[in-house]
């Protein structure tokens, strides 16, 4: 079985990723990118559905790992009664080479006698390639795909049951390499790779990286691994940003809420730019820009929330009914139904991302400009259509509050945007569709008798999205209402000290069931108390959702509380940029030192 979703690392190239359990175990792996089809699925099933484990022979789970500093370089260290051994796990950044995924095993201590265990399966887990063994490779091919192990010289290897098995003592001082490529079945192997010389590399190419980060403050630690984790998510040749390297793992064990995040959403596009922008990554923040610029491109109507790594439209979604799934939560989905929604907010996160963007001194081109404003167009005849909203509902359209308030931002953001530039627009008419939209939703979004806002017109029910009201600027912090809601939020969505999307009765996605914490929702408290004047409770909470990382940093979808374990796909882009946000405004708080 696999490991605990918090027991998971990862390492990857700027292209693809790699999850790497406790046990030495690689779990999955999708090549050439992101969205490939996995060679190792086991973490949807278990190994019979590949994975690659290298470990000491007599098993069990490591002694102690971490990232060597500000890298992506992961080093996992076994304790045994024989002596001390340690795997480096790493992938080289591409280039023009094929993908691979470098595993280093280091002596440290007396002697260890090692077990390596690949089991390819392409597709999925779905399919069993054809093995053979030349004088330094063992070669599997299935289709369009090729994977060629390469064999370090005096391991013993042998193939039975469908794996490859590696066998060797490792003594004190002695380094012994594997090299996993992946490439199209049609093409040669020709490229060697210097195991100690591709480390090296890539451990320098991460700490050059990782020097420019501007943040100064208490969680430097946090923050640096955030954006180490945002940068392996991003997708180098377009700039587009995975939710997650994962797919399919679960909101709640045993139960359906099973998505695939290996796609770039524009629900995260002005969060992702300002913890860029703030963090002095302003290569990667306007290579994000340019991916967003690329995949809306065409008629507004056809604006999606969720796009492929280079701006793919059609993403079809479908069951694996071949695969178990995580600890049986099924059915495994891969592929994004999401496409198809009618998602009214993500217009004002495109805006807001071209607003911030031109703050930060990255120019708006005529061209841009064309565009913002035939989605204004698109947006001002809409905004009062019902609509799925940023959860991605399958319980029906509504007039959800937050897409409402995002309707507000892009036209208040593109005023801001007309009178900065001076370009050609239609000022008094954004102005008017802004005013509009902020006397609807306070007419309409607003529960009097209880005094807070709302998930969606007609609804009692509160909603974490509200706390964008004062993300936003839509109302100011102290206005009474901005603080009732934010304390019925932290009062209600309440799940064990953190934050829940909505209530358990929401009927939202049309599932049963309910679902752990979401953890960027916890941020988002920690940003709206913060904004309150409730300093202190704001760090309180960023310190215990901080708390739920796993032992190398990583944070996923969501938490749970009871059973203290993550949930949900892994490690999550939308944490992690809200964690480098709210520690940039918590740091803006307490003011200078």
């Amino acid at each position: 079985m696999p490991g605990r979703i918090e027991d998971y690392a990862l390492v990857g190239d700027l292209q693809t990723a790699a999850l790497v359990g406790r046990d030495g175990s690689v779990d999955w792996m999708c090549l050439p990118r992101f969205d490939s089809p996995s060679c190792f699925a086991a973490l949807l099933g278990d190994e019979r559905q590949g994975h690659w484990r290298l470990a000491p022979a007599a098993g069990g789970e490591c002694t102690g790992r971490a990232y060597r500093d500000n890298t992506l370089v992961l080093e996992t260290t076994w304790e045994t009664p024989d002596g001390a051994v340690r795997v480096v796990d790493f992938m080289p950044q591409r280039g023009a080479h094929p993908p691979r995924l470098l595993r280093l095993v280091e002596g440290l201590r007396g002697s260890v006698e090692m077990r390596g265990d690949l089991r390819l399966r392409f597709h999925y887990g779905r399919i069993a390639p054809w093995v053979r063994r030349t004088e330094h490779h063992r070669i599997a091919v299935a289709g369009p795909d090729s994977a060629w192990l390469r064999l370090a010289p005096g391991v013993h290897t042998y193939g039975q049951d469908g794996s490859t098995h590696s066998e060797f003592t490792v003594h004190a001082g002695e380094r012994v390499p594997f090299v996993l490529t992946w490439q199209p079945s049609h093409l040669p192997n020709t490229h060697r790779v210097d195991a100690d010389r591709a480390l090296c590399e890539t451990t320098e190419a991460w700490q050059r990286w990782t020097a420019g980060c501007r943040y100064e403050g208490d969680w430097r630690a946090a923050v640096l691994r955030s954006l180490i984790t945002l940068k392996a998510l991003a997708y180098l040749p377009t700039g587009g940003i995975v939710a997650a390297a994962s797919a399919s793992l679960p909101e709640r064990i045993g139960g359906e809420r099973n998505w695939d995040y290996r796609f770039c959403w524009l629900r995260d596009s002005s969060m992702t730019l300002s913890a860029l922008l703030r963090s002095g990554f302003r290569e990667e923040a306007a290579a994000w820009r340019q991916w967003l610029l690329r995949a809306i491109a065409g008629d507004p109507r056809d604006l999606q929330s969720v796009y492929g790594v280079a701006g793919e439209r059609r993403l079809p979604e479908a069951d694996a009914s071949w695969l178990p799934g995580y600890e049986n939560s099924a059915p495994v989905r891969f592929g994004n139904a999401a496409v198809d929604q009618l998602q009214l907010d993500i217009y004002g996160e495109v805006v807001d991302t071209l607003y911030l963007a031109l703050r930060a001194g990255i120019p708006m081109e005529r061209h841009v400009w064309v565009l913002l404003r035939t989605l204004m167009t698109f947006l001002e005849k809409h905004w009062r259509d019902p609509d799925e909203g940023l959860w991605e509902g399958r319980g029906g359209r509504r007039h959800w509050v937050h897409s409402k308030v995002m309707s507000w931002v892009a036209a208040d953001r593109a005023v801001r945007m007309a009178r900065a530039t001076r370009l050609p627009a239609p000022v008094e008419r954004w102005q008017a569709m802004r005013d509009e939209v902020h006397a609807d939703v306070c007419a309409h979004g607003y529960d009097p008798d209880r005094g807070v806002f709302v998930q969606h017109y007609g609804s009692r029910e509160l909603d974490a999205a509200t706390l964008f009201i004062v993300k936003t600027g839509f109302l100011p912090p102290q206005d009474p209402r901005v603080i009732r809601t934010v304390d019925a939020v932290r009062d209600e969505l309440d799940h064990g000290g953190f934050v829940r999307r909505y209530a358990d009765e929401a009927d939202i996605d049309g599932l049963p069931g309910t679902e752990g914490a979401f953890l960027a929702c916890s941020f988002w408290l920690a940003d709206a108390l913060a904004a309150t004047g409730r300093t202190d409770a704001a760090r309180a909470l960023f310190d215990r959702v901080l708390s739920a990382a796993n032992d190398v940093g990583l944070l996923s979808e969501e938490w749970d509380p009871v059973h203290r374990r993550q949930l949900g796909n892994t490690p999550q882009a939308f944490t992690h940029v809200a964690l480098v946000n709210t520690a940039f405004l918590l740091a803006e708080a307490a003011g200078p030192p």
